[in-house]
């Protein structure tokens, strides 16, 4: 027969063992559950509406198709990309995106493709050098870049984000060569400038011929980036941070 000091004392080894090891387990779930939150955090550390679920963007784009996300290089292949995020040739000199890939809102899509069939008619086109961009990727470029005149403030996010925004230039249709602009593609100073005056005759033709044919069709040129251009009625769509290949896997 067991003696009963003895059958009480690996009773209550058990017990502690029990305890101890419930408090390991406790440990270790509340360690991953602050993981979790800071991970969250660090995605959205200003606490912004912002879109990243694929459910909930499946959802509002059946409420509303305006808010389906295009693939340009099939709505309108007759545009050329350049995505330079998808490269290092960029101001962060890093690769940001996996993918060269250029979407938009439905809308901006049918307005870019109209700019397009203006620009052919003069035997010149687009070349998109960004559109959406992952609010994520915002984040990113602030912490390259803190300066709001050519980065977009993370706390309010990126019209980019939105789907609405996109960096353009113009080619010639025919060599695809792009035409003379005042700086390259993500220079930051004084030239950039939508309104910098001290250009040759040619190159300030260029740049204004562009934003004017922009604002036809319905875009407005950022005031320190003649290649940005933000779609009326951006402020109606919610920022987004859903990346590139769950996008294509939504259009499959």
């Amino acid at each position: 027969m067991r003696d009963p000091h003895t059958f009480t004392l690996i009773h209550c080894r058990r017990r502690s063992l029990g305890n101890i090891l419930s408090s390991m387990w406790f440990t270790i779930a509340t360690c991953i559950l602050f993981q979790i939150t800071a991970i969250a955090q660090n995605s959205n550390p200003y606490n912004l509406p912002v879109v990243s679920d694929t459910a909930a963007y499946a959802a509002q784009c059946r409420a509303d198709s305006n808010n389906l996300m295009v693939d340009l290089a099939f709505y309108a292949p007759d545009i050329q990309l350049d995505i330079r995020y998808a490269t290092f040739e960029n101001f962060t000199g890093q690769i940001l995106y996996p993918e060269a890939k250029a979407f938009v809102r439905l809308p901006v899509a049918k307005a870019l493709k109209r700019v397009q069939e203006d620009l052919s008619s003069k035997g010149v086109g687009l070349k998109i050098y960004d559109a959406y961009r992952p609010y994520s990727v915002t984040l990113r470029m602030w912490d390259i870049m803190g300066d709001t005149n050519y980065v977009a403030a993370p706390w309010l996010g990126s019209r980019h984000n939105r789907g609405c925004a996109v960096d353009v230039t113009v080619i010639d249709s025919v060599s695809g060569n792009e035409l003379e602009m005042p700086t390259v593609f993500d220079e930051f100073g004084p030239r950039s400038s939508a309104n910098y005056p001290d250009l040759p005759p040619m190159i300030m033709e260029n740049r204004n011929a562009l934003i004017e044919v922009m604002r036809r069709y319905g875009f407005q040129v950022l005031e320190t980036e003649w290649w940005h251009f933000d779609f009326e009625g951006w402020e109606k769509f919610p920022l987004m941070d859903i990346s590139f290949s769950d996008l294509d896997d939504l259009d499959e």
